[in-house]
């Protein structure tokens, strides 16, 4: 599935066609992603991603990507390397080069001269602290700062010397000067340049001044040529800011341009079991409750992918939330219906068993080895079969044998026969246990008729049980993943810090797992270079990118039980 071949319209959708029916902008579309590098991209932002860069294919103009890269104290290369390989990962490619705001810093600074001689900025020496004190409520208006009447020639003044290094960091700011008894808090007078000294990781130390979010968005959307700048929900205040800095400076040029951007809000992704704050994501990562940002618990795309995520699956969960005005939760369980449902249909089925119990079939000659015949994928039938080694000493799954089990347990069991997949119908007949009571051999015969494929196969039993031949299978280590957080709303617990709210049972360790010799060659390698399996009856798995070829290791990527389907049942 090309990406967003199946879009599906929205509100978003209408108010663009609107603008296309009035030939506003020229009758372009133009969309843009703007991250901030300081951190890697999550859930979320792959939302984000799917919606502009999908509008941009939809309406053939094209999506930029502008990296918003206005504080240089919590932004790194890594992080812009790292969202530039999550967006192409996930299927998409943006128009020409990535985009920065720091190749705008000196535009932006002129533009912040032009409004300080229109008298529409100031320069303020108070602190962050009183400034915030002076801004009031949203019934009561703020107080005035005594430096908001300043002259046009002392602002001039104060604002080059603040360029050129001669304040520190909170000495003074340049404000707006727009309405202090506005009843939109952010109308205030808001900030608009903060005093930085720390070196930028693209403009090192030319700059000591970065401009505030709320006025280089709307002029780099302007000078890139967006004419849909499509944001989260929580920046729907901040649109009338938005437009009066759009506004202030297109009444200064000299010819006022056809095409000239929208902000378009729409509700963000909020997911169960999970948070979307990167500054909680940073100290998770940061004080070690997760092993990095691409630890496979982690709602970074990153840690997906590494889990084993496709990026078809996290494009058809985008598509299936679709796009909306209010906020809502959207449970996990449709992220995880959606990989199991692209890996179904791709991931090529293979033996291997988690936690073993050795099985002796005493009338098996000894030494001999069988091949058995199995299908790669039955959802695929390009992908072919295998062989399979079946050999006289096999291991199952502990859990598929009960000594005096229920009638409904349809497993193994002393004096029941159960159907060995693609090999043969094999009879319990008595266990070995160690001093513990522990089971440590269970003794089957098989009959040599039931082979699978062969007449005598069509016989019926009720249990069917995967197995690996001992003498033939491979040791892997397997790290079974659950959620993060025990809490459904982590973020929304008054009561105790997200943090206490972390699943202790959240990655589990199994070093006893064997798999089938030829795994490797089942088609397993994804576009991507992943390869992902689906262990029959078990759930489906990945290798992970840690992997040597003496020591694999797989992820899991979810379990085989679908909850969001029964739940749409």
């Amino acid at each position: 599935m090309e990406p967003n071949d199946t879009i599906k319209t929205n509100f978003i959708h209408q108010e663009i066609d609107s603008d296309l029916n009035e030939n506003k902008n020229g009758g372009a579309v133009l969309t843009r992603f703007p991250p901030e590098p300081n951190g890697y991209l999550h859930i979320g932002h792959a939302k984000s991603i799917c919606l502009n860069f999908g509008l941009g294919k939809y309406y053939k103009g094209g999506t930029n990507l502008r990296f918003d890269d206005t504080n240089p104290t919590k932004e790194d290369t890594e992080y812009v390397d790292s969202i530039k390989e999550d967006v192409n990962w996930l299927g998409f490619e943006w128009n020409d080069e990535p985009k920065f705001t720091s190749d705008y810093f000196e535009q932006l600074y002129d533009w912040a001269v032009i409004l300080i001689k229109k008298g529409k900025a100031y320069v303020d020496d108070q602190s962050a602290e009183i400034i915030a004190s002076q801004k009031g409520t949203p019934t009561v208006p703020g107080t005035e700062s005594p430096f908001r009447n300043r002259s046009v020639e002392e602002n001039l003044d104060l604002f080059e010397r603040m360029r050129k290094g001669e304040f520190q960091n909170g000495e003074c700011v340049l404000r707006a000067k727009i309405d202090m008894a506005s009843s939109n808090m952010h109308m205030r007078d808001p900030l608009m340049y903060r005093i930085i000294h720390a070196n930028h990781h693209r403009t090192g130390n030319d700059w000591c001044i970065y401009p505030m979010y709320d006025y280089a968005h709307g002029q780099g959307d302007f000078i890139e040529g967006i004419t849909h700048s499509i944001c989260t929900l929580e920046f729907e205040v901040h649109r009338p800011l938005y437009e009066w800095f759009l506004n202030a400076i297109l009444d200064e040029l000299p010819e006022r341009p056809v095409a000239t951007p929208r902000q378009i809000e729409f509700a963000r992704l909020n997911l169960n079991y999970t948070v979307m704050s990167k500054r909680k994501l940073l100290q998770l990562v940061n004080e070690n409750y997760v092993a990095g940002w691409d630890d496979p618990r982690m709602p970074t795309v990153s840690g997906l992918r590494r889990r084993g995520y496709t990026p078809e699956s996290i494009r058809r969960f985008a598509d299936e939330i679709g796009i909306a005005k209010r906020e809502n939760i959207i449970d996990v369980a449709l992220l995880e219906h959606c990989i199991r449902e692209d890996l179904n249909k791709r991931a090529p089925r293979v033996y291997a068993v988690l936690n073993p119990v050795k099985v002796i079939i005493t009338n098996f000659p000894e030494g001999e080895v069988e091949w058995m015949e199995a299908i790669n994928n039955p959802e695929d039938e390009t992908m072919g079969s295998r062989t399979l080694p079946f050999s006289r000493e096999i291991y199952i799954e502990r859990d598929d044998f009960m000594e005096n089990a229920p009638r409904k347990f349809f497993r193994m069991d002393v004096g029941r026969e159960v159907r060995l997949k693609n090999a043969y119908i094999v009879k319990c007949e008595d266990i070995k246990k160690d001093e513990n009571g522990e089971i440590t051999e269970i003794y089957c015969t098989y009959d040599p008729d039931t082979k699978s494929g062969m007449e005598g196969s069509k016989r019926k039993v009720k249990g069917t049980l995967h197995w690996v031949s001992i003498e033939h299978s491979k040791q892997v280590q397997v790290k079974q993943y659950d959620r993060l957080f025990m809490d459904e709303a982590p973020d929304a617990n008054k009561e105790k810090d997200f943090l206490e709210l972390l699943n202790p049972d959240s990655l589990s360790v199994v070093n006893t797992c064997f798999i089938e010799p030829n795994y490797m060659d089942a088609n397993s390698k994804f576009a991507d270079g992943i390869q992902r399996f689906q262990f029959q009856r078990l759930g489906y798995f990945c290798i992970d990118k840690a992997s040597k070829e003496d020591d694999v290791i797989f992820n899991r990527t979810v379990t085989l039980k679908d909850s969001w389907s029964k739940k749409k049942k």
